[in-house]
């Protein structure tokens, strides 16, 4: 494998996060083209050796990830720990994202200020203040996206956007599994 198909897999592995050509390019200091055709390299040997991770593209970009097959391994050896209530304020945050606590507590009740820290420190929401008033802004975080398989449902997430769209935007009917996932089962529930 070339130095840059090594360099551009480090830089998906530090990063954990997608990355489109043009971040690539600039954080390989190099070009978009040498980037495309590091990252055929890369993921043809991806492709052929007998790995956990795969290199995707996804809406946002490139992203070294597990591969589907190896997912249960994630739900057993980092065991996410939320109660019902957490869950249905993170699934409020999905849905109304970005969006201030002030309005989250009047849409959740008080118990957003327990949830809010408790997800924070799990790392599926950012808490950021607003510039003007006293209430923070929180929001989904790109560990919500992954770790919730979110980008099964492309109309919730923009291209380029860490954030929800703005206003009541919820899976699409016609995608729903029989077999709905934890968070799935909260956003019915928290809608």
């Amino acid at each position: 494998m070339s130095t840059l198909a090594t360099t551009i897999e480090a830089i998906l592995y530090l990063k954990g996060q997608p990355l489109d050509i043009g971040k690539l390019a600039e954080l390989a200091r190099c070009d978009r083209e040498d980037i495309e055709e590091g990252l055929i390299e890369l993921m043809n040997d991806y492709a052929h050796r007998d790995s956990a991770m795969e290199i995707v593209e996804t809406v946002d970009g490139y992203c070294l990830q597990l591969k589907e097959r190896y997912r249960f391994l994630v739900d057993l050896l980092i065991p996410i720990d939320l109660g019902v209530g957490a869950l249905r304020t993170l699934a409020a945050i999905a849905l109304k994202g970005p969006i201030s606590q002030t309005d989250l507590v009047d849409l959740r009740g008080s118990g957003v200020y327990q949830h809010v820290p408790e997800l924070v420190a799990q790392g599926f929401v950012r808490k950021r203040r607003q510039p003007e008033g006293r209430s923070s802004l929180v929001q989904v975080t790109d560990k919500f996206y992954q770790h919730f398989e979110i980008d099964q449902l492309p109309q919730l997430r923009p291209k380029g956007s860490d954030a929800l769209l703005e206003g009541d935007v919820g899976p699409d009917e016609d995608n729903e599994s029989e077999d709905k996932s934890e968070f799935e089962s909260a956003v019915d529930e928290a809608s």
